[in-house]
C-alpha cells in the first residue's frame, strides 16, 4: 500500500506553518507523498473574501515546487459548488484502492470534524494525523481521540510538531497594513502576493 498524506486547506495564502506540518507528517509517518489540496468553494468561510481557486493553487504550487514529495492536487478547485472532504476521500479511494490516505489536520480541526459533512465517511476512508498544537493539551487531544474512536471507529494518530504562530488571516492583515511577512511564507509566495497586489 502506498501511503499518501492529504494537506487540505483554503491556502489563502499558504504559509510556512502548512509546509512544516506536512514535512513532519511525511517524516514521522514515512509517507510516500503529500498532496496539497486547496479547497474549492470553502462553505465554512462563506462570510470571508477568499481568492479564486486558481490564485490559491498557483501560490501553493510555488510554495512546494522545490520539494519532490509534495504534489499539488486541483481535484477540489475544479469542482462546481461546495466541496466536501468525504466526497474527495471517497473519490480518491475508488481511484486508488491500493493507497492508504492520511488526512493531516491541526488540533483545532480535530475538535470540529464532527460538524463537517458526513464525518463517519471521512473517518472510514483515511487515518487522521492530528498535530499537537494551538491551545489544546495532550490530555485534551487524547480525550477527543478516544471519543472519536468510540463513536466513529476513527483511526487517529498524534503528530508531534513545534508550534508555529502563523495564520493566513494574520498574513492577510499584515499585507494590508504594509507589515513584513518575510518569515511567514516562502519567498516565491511573497513575491507572487506582491506582484498580484493581493490582500490590499
Amino acid at each position: 500500500m502506498r501511503k499518501v498524506g492529504i494537506m487540505g486547506g483554503t491556502f489563502n495564502p499558504i504559509h510556512n506553518g502548512h509546509l512544516t506540518l506536512a514535512k513532519e507528517a511525511f517524516k514521522q509517518f514515512n509517507l510516500d507523498e503529500v498532496l496539497f489540496m486547496p479547497c474549492g468553494v470553502p462553505y465554512m468561510k462563506a462570510d470571508q473574501k477568499v481568492e479564486s481557486g486558481q490564485i490559491r493553487a498557483e501560490m501553493t504550487a510555488l510554495a512546494i515546487q522545490d520539494i519532490p514529495a509534495f504534489t499539488l492536487s486541483t481535484i477540489e478547485i475544479k469542482q462546481q459548488g461546495n466541496t466536501y472532504t468525504y466526497e474527495t476521500l471517497e473519490y480518491l479511494k475508488n481511484l486508488n484502492p491500493d493507497t492508504e490516505y492520511f488526512f493531516i489536520v491541526g488540533a483545532d480541526s480535530l475538535f470540529h470534524m464532527t460538524k463537517w459533512r458526513y464525518p463517519e465517511r471521512i473517518f472510514a476512508n483515511c487515518c487522521i494525523l492530528a498535530a499537537v498544537r494551538d491551545d489544546k493539551t495532550i490530555v485534551d487531544m487524547e480525550r477527543q481521540i478516544r471519543k472519536l474512536k468510540r463513536e466513529y471507529n476513527a483511526e487517529i494518530q498524534l503528530l508531534q510538531i513545534t508550534c508555529m504562530d502563523i495564520s493566513s488571516s494574520d498574513i492577510r492583515r499584515k499585507v494590508n497594513t504594509g507589515a513584513s511577512i518575510e518569515h511567514e511564507v516562502p519567498e516565491s509566495v511573497r513575491d507572487y502576493i506582491e506582484k498580484k497586489g493581493l490582500y490590499r
